[in-house]
């Protein structure tokens, strides 16, 4: 089976069922249903529709529960007509299942969680690793959103900046972690941009396309990441980072700033430096000024701290770093960095061995294991 194809299929197949009256964790059901359907015939008989395949098999499943639920059988009325079958829509219902999923009876975490879960198609740990929260936490807290939003009809859009919230991670998610969504993210954030004008809107499009512009030169052809100062700025991809400096420009200039629009000028900046050393960091440094005053987050102060270090030295970005609380993801990392920026090779190479066993990923806590087994080198020679 092509996975690629399930995944692009199983957002608009469930939204489909959702539209047509399903109630979200029936349809959800159903569609799972299906999708186990078709792993057992799809690679003897593949669909010329896999799309109106599973709509079809999703939805018989969904009526076949409805029907065998005595508890629901006040529903029969509305779903005992089976729409024929055919092929299905080639609209992309997708969008609007992430506002559907941002509901008003959801908080705004669980709105993204029960998103990235039944439409970004992200495991219950990925989504853990997200929130930096245990698993078990995040698997009560989709439960819990399934269970409010059951029977709930899904006839009003949520709020925009939960929706930015979840294509943001599941961007994110699909840049650094197992799954590959970042494309996805891209798209979606295009199509909502196209019908919604709105800064933030703007500036998120604007910070995806900088970021994914680098993505070429991460990793090192074993896999192994590539820290930004390092990376081969020829294999960036100029053309995304020209597109995402104009949006920025016009969403910056309507002076209704927002935290995306202040994270893409961040990345602008990054992408404008024809070297790493030229990089303008006391500029990066007041963005992150603005981005902590819209924020209050621990993780910007955090990454301002780095930006300290490199625009003032790395004595005023462990100053800076002593501000914030230590059991932060990624501060020991940081104190590493700074302290080797100062010098101080035993304790950077101690404090990246004690960062690599807390880093989020393989490819992370590699890295680090790396750092710390060069300095070590470094010192015994």
């Amino acid at each position: 089976m092509d996975e690629a194809l399930v995944r692009s299929l199983t957002p608009a197949v469930l939204a489909i069922l959702v539209r047509r009256g399903a109630d979200f964790a029936a349809a959800e059901d159903a569609v799972q249903d299906a999708l186990v359907e078709a792993v057992r015939v799809w690679p003897d008989d593949p669909p010329r529709d896999p799309k109106g395949w599973l709509v079809t098999v999703a939805w018989r499943r969904f009526l076949d529960a409805t029907r065998a639920d005595t508890a629901r059988r006040r529903r029969e009325d509305r779903v005992d007509e089976e729409p024929a079958s055919g092929p299905a829509s080639g609209a992309d219902d997708t969008l609007q299942l992430y506002f559907l999923c941002a509901h008003p009876s959801l908080t705004a975490s669980s709105a993204v969680a029960l998103t990235l879960r039944a439409v970004g198609g992200l495991t219950t740990r990925q989504i853990a690793q997200a929130y930096l929260v245990p698993e078990a936490t995040m698997a009560q807290r989709v439960s819990r959103a399934k269970r409010t939003v059951s029977g709930v009809r899904f006839d009003r859009p949520g709020d925009v900046a939960t929706v930015l919230r979840v294509l943001y991670l599941v961007f994110n998610e699909g840049y650094s972690g197992d799954v590959d969504l970042s494309a996805e993210a891209v798209r979606l954030t295009r199509q909502l941009a196209a019908v919604i004008d709105h800064p933030e809107v703007a500036g998120l499009l604007a910070l995806m396309l900088l970021h994914h512009a680098r993505r070429a030169a991460r990793t090192a052809p074993d896999g192994s990441l590539v820290p930004l100062a390092e990376q081969d700025r020829g294999r960036w991809d100029t053309g995304a980072i020209a597109e995402g400096v104009e949006i920025l420009q016009a969403a910056l200039a309507r002076d209704r700033l927002g935290e995306f629009q202040a994270q893409a000028a961040i990345a602008a900046l990054h992408a404008d430096a024809p070297t790493a050393e030229e990089t303008d960091w006391a500029q990066i440094v007041e963005w992150y000024d603005e981005l902590a005053a819209l924020t209050d987050s621990p993780v910007v102060r955090l990454n301002r701290a780095v930006a300290v270090g490199e625009a003032d030295g790395p004595r005023a970005g462990l100053a800076a770093l002593a501000a914030l609380d230590d059991t932060l993801p990624r501060y020991t990392a940081v104190a590493a960095y700074l302290h080797e920026r100062d010098g101080d090779l035993a304790t950077a190479a101690r404090l990246y061995a004690q960062a690599a066993p807390k880093a989020p990923n393989l490819a992370e806590r590699d890295h680090l294991t790396r750092q710390a087994a060069r300095l070590n080198t470094r010192r015994e020679r």
